[in-house]
């Protein structure tokens, strides 16, 4: 079931509509703008549905459209940071004058930094997930950052409009190598339906000029900064910088390779956690589904140990038995609570607590 959500339009400083999406009820949670998204469209996506789902359990989960991107106006000729900052200024407007956390991911990070400094004590608290200070082309040049940036500036240019999706399909294996081949179709479809070819290279290229790391140093509000240690978009060591230029940042390393992260995978429960810790969330209630009644204590921890994201071989060595021994055990596991593999099992323990 897709999440009820109501779509809406602002309009920025300069006149370029913006769309926004709203889901859930309570307290607002602000997320700002980011390259490949489309509020329509990501309600019915197999990598984006979860995000839905998990940030509008105990908020009212407000995003928008990127100017140039989705359902916000595409012929936006302003790509600057001040102009990106405005458009977060338009659609938090009309929430009035209490404080409100704010997510920033990838590039939006560097909004959701600007904005705070520009607006001080109207952001509560503020969060950044696999974000950075400094785009591909102000990083050092020794690092090769300058190449890839060119390089895939080009792609971009080149292959981004064709129906063929090989050239798409390179920056799909950035956002989420780990992700099933549907998740992959659907990103690399995402990536045709949210820009132009012409508005994704100009987009791109005011991303990677990006330079925040001086507005970082003077933040003065609790931070949390989450980054995957095997980010293929945003280099790891990004995201230490940038928790190590603001005061007093939090930094969560997750155990992931994708720079979206994924429902099924053992980092989602910890960036949940750590989230809705930051946020003053209480963790769900734990409940049970049909079947693990039946599970005997055995297969009970090693039930527990698949939760924190532990392989066959790790629950061997750590509960002294063999991986055949483990793999059976996972089998009954399987067969006694109704799931149909490993995946749909740690994704059902996400959802039940």
């Amino acid at each position: 079931m897709h999440p009820r959500q109501n779509i809406a339009f602002v309009t920025s400083a300069d006149g370029t509509r913006i769309a926004t999406a709203a889901v859930g009820r309570g307290p607002v949670l602000v997320r700002a703008a980011h390259w490949l998204g489309h509020v329509e469209f990501d309600a019915e996506s197999p990598v984006w549905r979860p995000w839905l789902a998990a940030l509008s359990r105990d908020h009212r989960y407000l995003r928008y459209d990127q100017r140039g991107c989705g359902l916000s106006d595409r012929d936006a000729t302003d790509l600057s940071l001040d102009a990106m900052v405005a458009d977060l200024e338009a659609v938090t407007a009309p929430l009035g004058p209490d404080p409100f956390p704010l997510i920033g991911m990838s590039q939006g990070g560097a909004i959701a930094i600007e904005f705070a400094r520009r607006h001080p004590g109207r952001v509560a608290r503020l969060v950044l997930i696999g974000a950075y200070a400094r785009g591909a082309l102000m990083r050092p040049e020794g690092q090769g950052h300058r190449r890839e940036a060119e390089a895939l500036l080009a792609l971009v240019r080149l292959g981004w409009g064709r129906d063929n999706p090989a050239f798409r399909q390179v920056f799909t294996n950035q956002f989420i190598p780990g992700g099933t081949p549907e998740q992959h179709r659907w990103w690399t479809d995402l990536e045709r339906r949210t820009a132009s070819p012409e508005a994704a290279a100009a987009l791109l290229s005011a991303f990677y000029r990006i330079d925040v790391q001086d507005r970082a140093r003077g933040l003065d509000l609790p931070v949390l900064v989450m980054h995957a240690r095997g980010d293929a978009r945003v280099p790891f060591e990004e995201g230490r910088l940038l928790a190590a230029l603001i005061p007093g940042a939090r930094f969560v390393p997750l155990e992931s390779d994708n720079h979206t992260l994924l429902e099924t995978e053992p980092a989602w429960p910890r960036f949940l956690a750590e989230l809705r810790g930051f946020l003053g969330v209480a963790a769900p209630t734990p409940q049970r589904w049909a079947g693990t009644e039946t599970l005997t204590a055995t297969e009970r921890q090693v039930l527990a140990l698949l939760r924190e994201g532990f392989g066959n071989r790790a629950i061997a060595h750590r509960c002294g038995k063999t991986e055949k021994t483990v793999r059976n055990q996972v089998s009954a596991i399987l067969a006694k609570t109704g799931q149909p593999s490993r995946a749909a099992l740690i994704a059902a323990l996400h959802r039940h607590g």
